[in-house]
């Protein structure tokens, strides 16, 4: 009472209250991140290690698990570890405790690495180590391609030139580039010449280490000047390189030109990436968790014209898959929504009251309410998203009701004739409603408290929710105390309603008032039928209130929505170990179906990712589940006006199986919400096997797996590890080594010079002066000089006494074999897993199936072995039975406020007894309207405000 007293008192002070709150907001929601979610501060690290050449096995015991194993030891709040083994790459996510401070563990990470190096394997680098995050995913996609340039030109420029311009956008994270060729100054050693002239690989690399130095010289000074000393220790240009002298044979010295080929060249190519079937190199744009999407893809849009003018004018960058088209629609169909549904509820209110005063009045109350909201959620470092701003639509109907109860109370007091002034008319209409309106504020404010006791993901997305209502309901009672007093006593006539008008919109409402009022005494003949039989009422109403719950299990349940994004990702998976370049012929044929699928006037692009990216900076980011040069991401974009997508989709499942028969295809995610949802994994469902032996649980795996088919609506099935990837052992023969003079390290340093080039053990640099960048100096057999086998068994081997270097087969035999293609932990165990899609049936009916099947299989399991569903799937569940259970705690806390409010244990009960019915009413709705049930619609209030405003 006496805030309303105060307002009155001081009117001005509450009017130019709400002139700031109007002036404030649109500065405040411009310099608001704007997204499609919350952000979900999961706290994650990551941590790639590289070691080139290495296979996956070898590498997974001599670095991932004696790294791993140093976690354990190390860092605090772990709550568990995941790893990934690739060849040459392992990339180690370290998922910490809610809570957990990521500074702490960032530090305890990185003394970890460098404490760990001395136990891994000689001339290991130092890992790169970044904060994972799933909000952060690919926003816009660059493609960059040029007419007459090499794919090498293409690379070089976006790394060092194009990325070094974008990546000063706030918010933005942009990984190395996909595709090209990385540009590094080649010595391709042919063994030719080299067997000819008895030449080691090793000899080509100890020369050329010695000979290209980085020292300092110093100052000398000569006559009255100090000269700076500058000796040619590093060659300046390529051609310089190649006049290295190797060794002396007799008075003939050999160069290193007569032995190799030094060029300007590029290394092993793994990744390639083209738009419409021309290569390119494309660059990804990722925001950082934090950030607006909207804020960076229109940072990139506005810095690229910039950053084009530092490249060749021949050169083209063409942004790609904008995902900021999608936030934005999301955005702007939530607030169309939420302006539909005031606009809704003012032309109600004017109906019902017949007053536009009054109207204006709690009209104005409502965009203020919402503006409060933002305004504290910007200060707590909340996100303007589609949690947020669907709280505020949701809140929009209620955010009249404090204003229109007291407004009315109002009018039905001066209409009364108790009071003939005003003032002491709004004094006497807002203490009569002071502890309703509170209790049923506070009644509604209740149900969205549970919301900040969940955990995981669920905690991310729908706090941010809870405190958009909770605020704007909290801002409406404040202004319903305040504001609207003030404007009352302002705008409101004593006899506003009084006399015949002849205005047609007051005629109308009269008679709107006169029809409502006989449905209201119908309504009031039917209610005393219903009490004067209520022995048979009651009963017959609950009784078809519990029957209607007999619905549920026709009920779906999901997670989020599906929405059409306009484009889809397919993942074509290869032969187990095919070569790029055949990798890259199978997309040219899968692309021309899609053709073939897709009219020319629906497709706008085609975009094809092959292989691994080529910097583990990139592996770390990668959803796609790739493994290999085996695997092809291809990105088709749609234009507007186009088919449902998941038609398309649909056509292509059935399609590319039957025309591709040995070729593994599924579909990624392709919209940022199932992105973001699915946290990293390729699918919404991984069902993991966990056990000591890989072999096992891969069979184990494999009949899984048949029985997953079975289950209608699960699609994309495959397992993520394969068995199969093909290997060529070389076995050394140590007693023959040994009487050639040759140690092991001799020849495995032979070989990997050869194969997998020097920079891992013995990296080099060359500074390219034209452009002032530092190139990778690597020497190298090419790969187009080792075709066969005969080949490899020809690499010369050095470091042994005799003075001719004697080759491979000499000392070595070979045989073809196979190994895993990639190696994932799980805690420190190795994991095998089944990814899986779904189509044209809801996730939580797929996920029960699954359950059945696992259940059933768990109980062969060998010991030790265990069986996991992971995913989004695991999300989805634990994020209903936290809101179920949330819901019935809100309802008791409801209840016990009603009966403090009351001091009555019956009157509160009864009032609750409203909910069966509106319960019953939620599954009747859905049921016929065939809607699943979803995570994010299962918030919502209790039914209990009329009857508080009542009391």
């Amino acid at each position: 009472m006496w805030i309303v007293r105060l307002a009155l008192n001081r009117p001005y002070t509450f009017v130019v209250l709400a002139i700031l709150i109007l002036l404030l907001s649109p500065a405040v929601i411009l310099r608001t991140p704007t997204d499609i979610f919350p952000n979900i501060d999961i706290p994650v690290i990551s941590v790639a290690w590289t070691y080139t050449g290495l296979n996956p096995e070898d590498l997974e015991t001599r670095l991932t698990t004696p790294f791993e194993k140093g976690l354990t030891t190390l860092v605090d709040n772990i709550e568990h570890i995941e790893s990934t083994t690739y060849n040459g790459t392992a990339v180690v996510k370290i998922y910490l405790q809610p809570g957990a401070s990521v500074d702490r563990a960032n530090s305890q990470v990185v003394a970890l690495s460098g404490f760990i190096l001395r136990l891994l394997p000689p001339a290991t680098q130092p890992p790169e180590i970044i904060n994972f995050s799933a909000s952060s995913v690919p926003v816009l996609q660059i493609g960059v391609s040029g007419p007459g340039m090499s794919e090498q030109q293409l690379n070089d420029l976006s790394l060092n030139f194009l990325r070094t311009q974008l990546i000063t956008v706030p918010g933005a994270v942009i990984p190395l580039p996909y595709g090209g060729k990385p540009r590094q100054v080649m010595i391709n050693m042919d063994q030719n010449l080299m067997q000819a002239k008895n030449v080691s690989p090793s000899e080509v690399l100890n020369s050329v280490n010695a000979q290209n130095l980085i020292l300092p010289s110093g100052t000398a000074k000569i006559a009255e000047s100090e000269l700076d000393v500058r000796v040619n220790v590093t060659p300046r240009t390529v051609s310089e390189l190649g006049d290295l002298p190797i060794k002396q044979v007799g008075a003939k010295t050999i160069y290193l030109r007569d032995v190799a080929r030094v060029s300007d060249g590029f290394g092993l190519q793994t990744n390639v990436v083209r738009q419409d079937g021309h290569r390119g190199v494309l660059v990804s744009i990722l925001k950082a968790g934090t950030a607006s999407t909207l804020d960076v893809v229109a940072g990139i849009r506005t810095v690229l014209p910039r950053a084009a003018l530092t490249l060749p004018p021949q050169s083209k960058i063409s942004p790609i898959a904008d995902q900021s088209l999608f936030v934005r629609s999301a955005i702007d169909g939530v607030v169309r929504e939420a302006v539909i549904a005031a606009a809704l509820t003012g032309v109600m209110i004017l109906l019902f009251i017949g007053s536009w005063r009054s109207t204006l009045i709690i009209a104005i109350s409502i965009p203020l309410s919402i503006l409060s909201s933002i305004l504290v959620l910007s200060f707590l470092h909340e996100t303007i998203n589609i949690m947020t701003l669907g709280g505020l639509a949701l809140a929009v109907g209620i955010l009249v009701d404090d204003a229109t109860v007291e407004i009315e109370n109002i009018n039905r007091i001066l209409e009364e004739g108790h009071e003939t002034e005003i003032r002491q008319a709004i004094l006497d209409g807002a203490q009569q409603i002071a502890v309703p309106a509170l209790v049923s504020t506070l009644c509604i404010c209740i149900v969205f408290m549970p919301l900040f006791l969940l955990g995981g993901v669920a905690r991310y997305l729908f706090v941010p929710l809870a405190e958009a209502v909770v605020f704007a309901m909290l801002a409406s009672y404040i202004l319903s105390r305040t504001l609207v007093p003030t404007l009352v006593m302002y705008m409101l006539k004593l006899n506003e309603r009084r006399g015949e008008s002849q205005n047609p919109f007051v005629r109308f409402q009269k008679r709107f008032e006169k029809g409502f009022g006989q449905l209201r005494n119908s309504y009031r003949d039917v209610l005393t039928q219903c009490v004067e039989t209520r022995r048979v009422f009651i009963p017959a109403f609950l009784g078809i209130c519990l029957c209607s719950f007999l619905l549920v299990p026709w009920l779906g349940q999901d997670f989020f929505p599906q929405s059409d994004a306009g484009q889809f990702i397919l993942h074509i998976r290869a032969k187990t170990g095919s070569r790029i370049e055949e990798t890259a012929r199978l997309s040219d044929l899968v692309e021309d179906t899609i053709r073939e699928k897709v009219p020319p006037a629906e497709l706008d692009n085609i975009l094809d990712n092959i292989g691994l990216p080529y910097s583990p900076l990139n592996t770390m980011h990668a959803t796609s589940g790739v493994i290999g040069a085996n695997d092809v991401d291809v990105l088709v974009s749609l234009r507007k006006n186009h088919r449902a997508t998941a038609d398309y989709v649909r056509e292509l499942r059935e399609e590319l199986p039957r025309e591709f028969p040995g070729v593994s295809f599924y579909f990624l995610p392709a919209d940022i919400v199932t992105q973001i949802l699915n946290f990293g994994l390729p699918a919404p469902i991984d069902v993991q096997i966990e056990g000591a032996n890989v072999q096992a649980s891969h069979e184990i795996a494999e009949r899984i797996l048949t029985e997953l088919h079975q289950v209608s609506g699960l699609t994309d099935l495959h397992i993520q590890q394969p068995l199969d990837y093909p290997t060529l052992e070389i076995n050394v023969d140590r007693t023959k080594a040994a009487q050639a003079g040759y140690t092991e390290r001799d020849v495995a340093s032979s070989v990997l010079n050869s194969l997998s080039g020097s920079f891992q053990i013995t990296p080099m640099f060359f500074v390219n002066w034209n452009n002032g960048v530092s190139y990778n100096l690597v020497a190298q057999t090419p790969q187009y000089r080792l075709q066969t086998v005969k080949d490899v068994q020809n690499i010369p081997i050095a470091g042994g006494s005799k003075a001719n270097p004697e080759i491979l087969a000499d000392v070595a035999s070979m045989q073809r074999s196979r190994e895993m293609a990639i190696v994932s932990h799980f805690n420190i165990r190795r994991v095998v897993d089944i990814y899986g899609a779904v189509q044209d049936r809801d996730l939580g009916a797929i996920s029960q199936d699954v359950q059945q099947i696992v259940d059933a299989n768990r109980k062969s399991l060998p010991r030790g072995t265990f069986i996991t569903i992971r995913g989004q799937v695991e999300t989805m569940r634990s994020s209903y039975l936290g809101l179920i259970v949330g819901l019935g705690f809100a309802i008791v806390l409801v209840y016990m406020l009603i009966v403090v409010n009351f001091q009555s244990w019956l009157d509160p009960f009864i009032i609750i007894t409203a909910l069966p019915a509106a319960m019953a009413g939620i599954v009747l709705f859905l049921f016929f309207t065939q809607h699943d049930p979803e995570c994010s619609g299962t918030d919502g209030r209790s039914d209990v405000r009329r009857g508080c405003d009542r009391q």
